[in-house]
């Protein structure tokens, strides 16, 4: 019964039908929230005590840190789905996720870069957290790298499921790691047990940057699932109706 409701609703017709009629009305609202959270961050939120005003590039550094992460655990999900039901919008959703992965990691580490000049004094340290979310980043390059490098795409898609699987113990390490090793990064000023420790007027355009630039980026995980499917399914003639 399991199966069946996931292949009926998880196939790559009905996923594109769906997307379609979604994608403006998330892309929009989240370009919204995003800019309004950004100028409220930028212009009206007042200095940092301790940071002054580099403590900003939160507004981009945190949103980017947390979908590095979250990217994984959707393909992490995805290769489960795939390896047990056999579904294969999974599978294109795996591939289409890795280049978007990639990139946002690379702007978490890079504005992680930035942020440490001012406030440690260094661009780069080899800390718990930095380490492991470079060490994120070379995965999503080597799982990009890997599916191209096969022919047979079902080979690829059932080896690269097992492979995020396996590469997905990094994300309690990255997220746990300012806790279980002693490192330039300060503990979560957010989390879902205890009191933000980062004053409101911080805090709300943050929550806002968060949640507008995971919107963004669904919208790009889109686009890239549709070009994964166009490209997979070019000789299905249900194709015809959404190219």
């Amino acid at each position: 019964m399991i199966k069946k409701f996931i292949h009926q609703f998880a196939s790559p017709k009905t996923y594109l039908y769906q997307i379609n009629r979604a994608y403006k009305y998330i892309f929009y609202s989240s370009l919204f929230i995003y800019t309004f959270s950004l100028i409220w961050g930028l212009l009206f939120t007042p200095e940092d005590f301790v940071q002054g005003n580099s403590f900003r590039i939160i507004y981009l550094h945190v949103p980017a840190s947390f979908l590095s992460q979250s990217l994984y655990v959707a393909m992490a999900i995805a290769s489960v789905t795939y390896l047990i039901w056999r579904v294969k919008l999974a599978a294109y959703l795996i591939i289409a996720i890795a280049p978007i992965g990639a990139m946002v990691t690379f702007i978490a580490l890079s504005s992680g870069s930035i942020w440490g000049i001012p406030t440690w004094g260094t661009w780069w340290q080899w800390d718990a957290r930095i380490t492991s979310t470079l060490i994120l980043f070379i995965m999503y390059l080597g799982l990009i790298s890997l599916h191209t490098s096969f022919s047979n795409h079902e080979k690829a898609d059932k080896l690269l499921s097992w492979l995020v699987i396996v590469g997905f113990v990094n994300i309690p390490i990255i997220k746990k790691s300012v806790d279980w090793w002693s490192t330039l990064h300060q503990s979560a000023s957010i989390t879902l047990t205890d009191r933000p420790s980062i004053d409101p007027s911080m805090l709300y355009p943050l929550i806002g940057s968060i949640i507008g630039f995971f919107g963004l980026i669904i919208c790009l995980v889109i686009i890239s699932s549709k070009v994964q499917i166009i490209k997979r399914e070019s000789t299905k003639s249900w194709l015809k109706d959404y190219v």
